[in-house]
């Protein structure tokens, strides 16, 4: 009789909520964050082929602007690169967008490849072959931000109707961060609630599931990359075309399906993001004190954007 070989036990969808709850309080912030969670899911239906849709793509990442500090690989958590307003920029437009602004997996994920967090020539592709009908006018910026209510009642309005200027059929959204895939969670719903069907390609499988959202490929990636692997254009494309099929074929909400890539053949990249476990006491004062200065100047950055 062949042997068993199991896989390990932590080869498996990394629990971003629970890690992330005892990873700052771990720092030393007592009052863990709520996550947004409701058991209802709207589900609105195609009402084109695909071939015939206009097809919106909502991403968090920012483009690109060199006065705003350093936004390339290896670029450390960089507050002063945030958004707090939804953008809308043309598809035919060759955009620089970056993601240095949120918490990705800086250790594991690819910050250089665009194709691996905004899967824009993908799509491009798929116009190209008759897969869809074409690209809407633009593509949308959804900033990340932890109150779900201003989510909600500010951006993901300010999303729907630059999607409802553009004529947008079907919405294919991609999130970054553990808080990007929650606000991202957020925007679909409000979209499904307003009759655009929608599918979201993302890395962090509970936050999506936890918030609950009609569609949802599942790539378990390091999160920042959660479109495709870097250097792999097959990647690219045939993830995008799971969000394609399960567009058309999902016959109700709470739909998910996970790709067949692996990021690598050593699962064990999964116990770093946010591992307050594998931190030194050294480590975690410093993360604290990394984590406080950020806070500070996010506020910052946000009240002088406002007041602008």
């Amino acid at each position: 009789m062949p042997e068993l070989i199991f896989a390990p036990e932590f080869d498996q969808p990394i629990p971003y909520i629970q890690r992330t709850r005892s990873y700052y309080l771990g720092l030393g912030y007592d009052n863990p964050y709520v996550w947004a969670h409701f058991t209802d899911v709207p589900f609105a239906a195609p009402r084109k082929s695909l071939d015939q849709a206009v097809v919106g793509l909502v991403t968090t990442a920012v483009p690109y602007d060199p006065l705003k500090g350093d936004q390339g690989p290896g670029a450390a958590y960089n507050a002063h690169a945030k958004f707090f307003e939804p953008y809308a920029i043309a598809s035919d437009d060759n955009p620089d967008l970056r993601i240095a602004h949120v918490g990705i997996d800086r250790k594991h994920a690819n910050m250089s490849e665009m194709a691996c967090w905004f899967p824009l020539e993908a799509a491009r592709s798929a116009v190209q072959a008759g897969r869809i009908g074409r690209l809407a006018d633009h593509f949308y910026g959804l900033p990340t931000n932890r109150s779900q209510r201003h989510t909600l009642e500010i951006d993901a309005p300010l999303i729907l109707a630059k999607c409802q200027a553009d004529a947008v059929d079907v919405a294919v959204l991609v999130p970054n961060c553990p808080i990007c895939h929650q606000s991202i969670a957020l925007l679909a719903r409000y979209l499904e609630e307003a009759g655009i069907p929608t599918v979201i390609i993302g890395a962090a499988k509970d936050i999506i599931e936890y918030c609950g959202v009609p569609r949802f490929v599942f790539n378990d990636f390091p999160l920042g990359n959660a479109a495709a692997r870097p250097g792999d254009p097959k990647s690219q494309h045939a993830i995008f075309e799971l969000a394609l099929e399960l567009l058309e074929r999902a016959s109700g909400p709470r739909s998910t399906i996970q790709s067949p890539f692996r990021w690598s053949s050593d699962p064990s990249w999964k116990l770093d993001y946010s591992n307050i476990d594998r931190l030194s006491n050294e480590e975690i004062a410093r993360l604290r004190s990394e984590a406080e200065a950020a806070r500070v100047a996010a506020k910052e950055i946000r009240l002088n954007s406002i007041g602008q």
